[in-house]
């Protein structure tokens, strides 16, 4: 059963990222165009919820489950936030060095600090209350609005990529099964709202059976559900950004890696974890559990923060060889310290 269980969330895990890849971002991207909204505010809205997308729906799922799966949401965002911010980035750093534009970074680790304090200071209790995640949304609408005007306020250049090859429906490889069965599923691209709406209920059934794998799994092996959420689910569901921040950056555009991974964390702590809870706390009242292993991994999330504005500094906003390795070994000693706690 717990080798069934294992091989569907990995069959899972693919599905979500190749789903994400080859559809859903490309059809925002398609649909922002159609809106006419600027690369920075599409950056922080549609793009954000395309590459958040599975992380928003776990957490959905997780705190709507019948049973206290609330760990689950909470730990996924935590989770994906630290795998971000430390493997996404200093992988990205390893496979080109760039160096970064001041300003647009500045704006978004003033925001993603103050998410990260607003985390850690709201689950300090032990819970989540309906006005700290009303809290959770209103920082991000700043945000959005910070984007928007933030290079009228100042001054900087925007660096726009080269158009982008637009990804294929071409099975090949040994994810050709998957890509099979999704190329038979989904419309051509030309209908890209349609591709848009697929993509979100294909997104939402994969999260839904993430949780109850993760359910499943937590419970066979008597691995508590928080540790399955910070580790596996995180990983799994940062998968696509990697992916496309790994392309990014081997392509010369390093900076947007470190923007998307930088952003993607903004919109996972303040919309994956506000609009969700406060969803269920309309509906149901009440408050949502949080605490012990989540607040330890906020802490950490909290001091990597802080070491990669050190390194910023040190490294005169430039990512290198040497940022890459200190965030990766970073990682890899959180995860050897969720292990060893076990």
């Amino acid at each position: 059963m717990i080798i069934l269980s294992i091989l569907a969330l990995l069959a899972c895990f693919i599905l979500l990222a190749r789903v994400v890849d080859l559809f859903f971002i490309s059809s925002l991207d398609k649909i922002s165009k159609d809106l006419r909204l600027s690369s920075d505010a599409a950056g922080a809205t549609l793009m954000a919820v395309g590459s958040s997308a599975p992380e928003l729906f776990v957490a959905l799922f997780a705190v709507i489950k019948p049973g206290e799966h609330q760990a689950i949401g909470i730990g996924s965002i935590v989770g994906s936030a630290i795998f971000n911010l430390l493997v996404i980035v200093g992988a990205s750093a390893l496979v080109r060095k760039a160096t970064l534009t001041k300003s647009p970074v500045i704006r978004d680790l003033i925001f993603y600090s103050l998410s990260v304090a607003l985390l850690v200071f709201f689950i300090w209790d032990g819970k989540l209350e309906m006005w700290e995640t009303g809290v959770f949304l209103a920082v991000y609408v700043l945000y959005v609005i910070a984007v928007v005007y933030w290079r009228k306020w100042f001054k900087y250049d925007d660096k726009q990529s080269d158009e982008e090859e637009e990804p294929e429906c071409n099975p090949k490889g040994i994810l050709a099964p998957f890509d099979h069965v999704l190329c038979f599923i989904f419309p051509k691209p030309k209908r890209y709202y349609l591709v848009f709406f697929v993509s979100i209920v294909l997104i939402a059934a994969l999260s839904w059976a993430l949780v109850e794998l993760a359910v499943v799994i937590s419970h066979e092996l008597n691995i508590p559900e928080a540790i399955i959420a910070l580790t596996v689910l995180a990983i799994g569901t940062s998968i696509p950004d990697l992916f496309s921040s790994l392309i990014v950056a081997r392509q010369g555009r390093g900076e947007m890696a470190v923007s998307n991974a930088i952003g993607s964390n903004i919109f996972d702590i303040l919309v994956g974890l506000g609009l969700p809870f406060i969803l269920v706390m309309l509906i149901s009242g009440g408050t949502i559990e949080a605490g012990g292993n989540l607040l330890g991994s906020s802490l950490i999330l909290s001091g990597s923060v802080l070491l990669l504005i050190v390194l910023l500094l040190v490294q005169r906003w430039k990512v290198g060889k040497i940022t890459g390795v200190v965030l990766l070994v970073t990682y890899l000693a959180y995860v050897m310290y969720e292990i060893l706690k076990l």
